[in-house]
């Protein structure tokens, strides 16, 4: 907060907007706002310590892109969750992911792809043995996160990888929720290995298999979504 406010005497209208937005999204993804709550720009502007213009203009930029609804004369409110859509997100997840997982697995293709240092780096995260298994929520959520990007992004099609990142960051919000429960680290950790050995070993029908489940499982999770559950994850993100 005091880095924005400090900022705001040299900072450029955009730069403290970015900042905002970026500060408000954060916000978002760690639960410190959920489906439902409501607020002023005013309030926004007061805590974050700058006015209130690169605070509308943020906002907006977070409605345009899903996050939250303005409301004539009454503020803003964020979005409840849109679960169709997620289902058509995962679903998109799927159909890329396992034409990644087709180009990587193609012995026409060059055996490069496959010892690229951010595929083989993969192995020293999630090849391990369950003693060396991390429990942090917010850290492994990130690492869930570099593991299916990283998969995409070694099958060699920057065109893949682009739209695949878009749908990353649209159900971001969603998939932290897999990583406040112990089960569902556990299982992660679990189905990465056995996709990922699959892969090294040039088993293409056998990794897609094991990534399709593995992507239903985190959708089936969507579901069960709860505002239970989002108050619960506030109470492990206080402001």
């Amino acid at each position: 907060m005091r880095a924005v406010a400090a900022g705001r005497r040299k900072a450029s209208p955009a730069t403290l907007a970015d900042g905002v937005y970026a500060r408000l999204k954060e916000e978002l993804f760690d639960f410190r706002l959920i489906p439902g709550d409501r607020f002023s720009e005013t309030e926004v502007a007061e805590r974050l310590g700058v006015s209130r213009t690169p605070v509308r203009e943020a906002l907006f930029r977070l409605q345009h892109e899903g996050y939250l609804d303005v409301h004539f004369r009454s503020g803003w409110s964020v979005r409840p969750f849109d679960f169709e859509l997620f289902d058509y997100l995962y679903d998109l997840r799927t159909v890329l992911e396992g034409a990644a997982i087709d180009r990587l697995c193609n012995k026409d293709l060059p055996q490069g792809r496959l010892d690229s240092p951010a595929l083989l780096a993969l192995k020293d995260i999630w090849l391990v043995n369950k003693s060396a298994r991390l429990s942090d929520g917010k850290r492994l959520a990130e690492l869930d996160e570099a593991f299916h990007r990283e998969l995409v992004l070694a099958a060699g099609n920057p065109e893949m990888a682009r739209v695949h990142l878009e749908v990353t960051e649209r159900i971001r919000i969603v998939r932290q929720l897999d990583f406040t429960q112990p089960l569902r680290v556990e299982k992660t950790y679990d189905e990465h290995a056995q996709v990922l050995r699959a892969i090294l070993k040039r088993k293409p029908e056998e990794a897609r298999a094991l990534m399709g489940t593995h992507i239903a499982a985190s959708a089936a999770e969507v579901r069960k979504i709860t505002l239970h559950r989002l108050y619960a994850a506030r109470r492990e993100h206080p402001a």
